[in-house]
């Protein structure tokens, strides 16, 4: 099932599975900005479902209007077990920090060349925006690779005052 989602980002594809478990009733699967690189698309057989995203919907809206800070959201099982290690301490990056792709790295046990191998989980997330991989940037203070693009990696810092 998906849903479309207006935002300051451009019109947000949700993908999503249902759940007994999950707050709404669904599991995002899923989520996917215009343009964004290795985006899902929209399948014969998907059934749109707007009412079933109204949780989530309403969850981003707080997010880009600045008054909510963390998503309670459940994801779809999904990735490699690298990946899944890789996405957890992406989510545990508080709203408003930044931090290397080094120092995720050396939290899954993965530091000098597996800097890179983070660096390639990070950017197969399929869970932008709800899954703060824009908050990962390079040793430098660069904002580096985005699958969304850089601009909006800056425009999610911007929100989140992670901009110095």
């Amino acid at each position: 099932m998906y849903t479309t989602v207006d935002s300051p980002l451009g019109e947000l594809l949700l993908v999503g599975e249902e759940s007994a478990t999950a707050n709404g009733g669904v599991a995002l699967a899923s989520l996917s900005l215009p343009g964004q690189k290795g985006a899902a698309v929209v399948q014969d057989g998907w059934v749109r479902a707007d009412e079933a995203f109204e949780e989530i919907a309403g969850q981003l809206r707080s997010y880009f209007e600045g008054t909510l800070t963390r998503f309670r959201i459940e994801y779809a099982d999904s990735g490699t077990d690298f990946q899944r290690r890789v996405w957890q301490a992406v989510d545990a990056i508080p709203y408003g920090v930044t931090v290397t792709y080094g120092q995720i790295a050396g939290q899954v046990g993965s530091s000098g060349a597996g800097v890179r191998a983070v660096g390639t989980a990070i950017g197969r997330n399929p869970l932008l925006v709800v899954r703060p991989c824009h908050r990962v940037i390079g040793a430098d203070g660069a904002l580096r690779g985005y699958a969304g693009g850089v601009d909006r990696k800056e425009r999610l810092l911007g929100l989140e005052g992670a901009l110095v």
